[in-house]
């Protein structure tokens, strides 16, 4: 009995190697590798399936939130409001401009920022706020833009889990000022390596962030400005571009998963489902189980992989333990709930065969 993997990107690789050969073929025969039309053209196609106007490449998802967070204007001594419970590069990338990341809580059902946890928080320092679609659902943008509007304050989408996630028309990354995506290997929409993109509307904006990007210039040697090299390489863009074609197609595979789990899942003592409420495109399946370690273990001799994401929220992190909004105890529900989460293996190419395997070894844990 084979094992079942939390991400299966070997089998990814399989369905779609015709076309990943071929532009790859072609990338290293052109011997265009820096910047050039195979980024160009991802940049439109995923501003395009974005509904974007502007989408700018850059070389990981944390370099994307930097660049998105320069866009906005924040620099040192500013604050940015984001939630704890999230990966460390929300923060890192704020940290990076010198502002200093103040952390809220999260809504109990979503595992998003809590809009009503925002003005508590506002200061006279406060630049704006960047709210995180986790796990592939989206936060409650309406609610946030709303208390930003208020208080003049900029929003960043940080969308890195939510590649395709809408609500009302509108797709992550159209919601704030900004849109900053991950294209690590394991997302929804994964490179065979590192990459990143911010979405816009604002002309201008695109324009500064893609000379920021390659340098600050303008021409070859002509630099406009003091630029990073946060660019994506040909060889990503190509890859991407193909893979862009079949996301919808993977993104209505893993929703079909995701039922499967919650209905098989539904009567089961001591477990909670995640709760769909905006746009959910399940990066990951997060359950809630009140022993979760037993049951991360179960699972593991039975040869089947899971996840925490993320066992250790950013105010409890060692880095930040010199911060104001740093220490045990000051957010309740993230402090509560992730020491219960527990991702179970989701990706377009699972079988029904390989989910129901799951769902017994969970079922048949839980009745012990």
């Amino acid at each position: 009995m084979s094992n079942i993997p939390l991400v299966d990107l070997k089998a990814q690789y399989r369905s779609v190697r015709g076309e990943i050969d071929e532009a790859i073929r072609e990338t290293l025969e052109s011997a265009a590798f820096i910047m050039g039309s195979r980024v160009s053209d991802f940049e439109r196609a995923f501003a395009d399936f974005c509904g974007a106007r502007f989408g700018i490449a850059t070389s990981s998802g944390t370099t994307a939130l930097h660049m998105a967070l320069i866009g906005a204007g924040i620099g040192a001594g500013d604050e940015v409001i984001t939630p704890s419970h999230t990966f460390i590069a929300t923060a890192e990338a704020i940290c990076h401009c010198g502002a200093t990341p103040v952390f809220i809580d999260v809504d109990p059902e979503t595992m998003c920022l809590d809009p009503e946890q925002i003005e508590p928080a506002i200061t006279p320092r406060t630049k704006a706020i960047v709210p995180v679609h986790i796990w592939g659902q989206l936060a409650d943008m309406g609610a946030i833009c709303e208390v930003a509007q208020r208080h003049g304050l900029r929003v960043i989408e940080d969308a890195a889990q939510a590649h395709g996630a809408e609500l009302n028309g509108r797709r992550a990354g159209t919601l704030g000022d900004f849109g900053c995506f991950s294209f690590f290997p394991g997302k929804n929409l994964g490179a065979c390596g590192d990459g990143g993109m911010v979405t816009t509307d604002d002309e201008g904006q695109a324009h500064r962030l893609r000379l920021l990007v390659n340098h600050g210039r303008h021409t070859k040697y002509e630099h406009e400005m003091i630029g990073y090299n946060y660019r994506l390489d040909a060889l990503q863009g190509a890859i991407l571009s193909v893979k862009l074609r079949h996301l919808e197609e993977w993104t209505q595979a893993r929703r079909r998963l995701a039922r499967r789990y919650s209905e098989r899942l539904a009567d089961v003592d001591g477990i909670s489902a995640p709760v769909e409420r905006r746009g959910h495109v399940y990066h990951l399946y997060v359950i809630q189980c009140d022993d979760r370690d037993a049951l991360a273990r179960a699972l593991s001799e039975e040869g089947i992989a899971s996840g925490i994401h993320y066992p250790i929220p950013l105010h409890l992190q060692p880095c930040f333990s010199h911060l104001p909004s740093a220490g045990r105890g000051r957010f309740p529900v993230t402090e509560r709930v992730v020491d219960r989460i527990l991702s179970l293996p989701i990706y377009p190419e699972m079988t029904d065969e390989q989910q129901d395997r799951v769902v017994r070894v969970i079922r048949e844990h839980l009745a012990r």
